[in-house]
């Protein structure tokens, strides 16, 4: 059986509350931030505190443009349709949220980071447990080997062993 919200809030309201939480790329995907974040902030308890982390800017390039080239090349209208991210990968922008979000006192810092890719299949890998998959999943066979390959070559021709792997860390503070 699966929790929900309600359920959790019941749970938090009858025991106690908690002292941190924590959320890993989530609000990237929300439909909701502000909404999903209040949910987080409503479980931590004051002076407890929220941590969230999200991706930063120019993520998984030079390799990403490859790959939404590829994408727009074969299926247009799924150019850059989720890459939901990019409207959170900076510090004062997850700082608005968190206080959005009902939770204060937040430092956000931005993290360079790089992520190896070995072997072009590694950069494919990547791509496949990434946010990207759920282009992927929207074409059809063909399609999906077609920007499989141009990756591959994109990859092997510029001979990528490194691609950006930025990283916003926040922590807030509940009043």
């Amino acid at each position: 059986m699966m929790e929900t919200v309600d359920d959790a809030k019941a749970k938090a309201k009858a025991t106690a509350t908690y002292n941190s939480m924590g959320s890993s790329a989530s609000s990237a995907f929300s439909s909701s931030r502000i909404c999903q974040l209040r949910a987080l902030a409503y479980f931590v308890r004051p002076g407890g505190r929220l941590a969230i982390t999200t991706w930063g800017p120019n993520l998984f390039e030079p390799a990403t443009t490859a790959f939404w080239n590829a994408v727009r090349e074969i299926r247009p209208d799924l150019f850059k349709g989720f890459n939901t991210w990019d409207r959170i990968c900076d510090p004062n922008t997850v700082r608005a949220l968190l206080d959005a979000g009902g939770v204060d006192r937040v430092e956000a810092v931005a993290e360079a980071g790089a992520h190896p890719i070995p072997t072009p299949e590694a950069w494919w890998s990547a791509v496949l447990g990434s946010g990207y998959r759920g282009t992927l999943e929207q074409l059809d066979a063909s399609a999906l080997e077609r920007v499989r390959m141009s990756n591959l070559n994109f990859s092997r021709q510029l001979g990528i062993r490194l691609v950006e792997a930025n990283v916003v860390y926040a922590v807030a503070t509940k009043a």
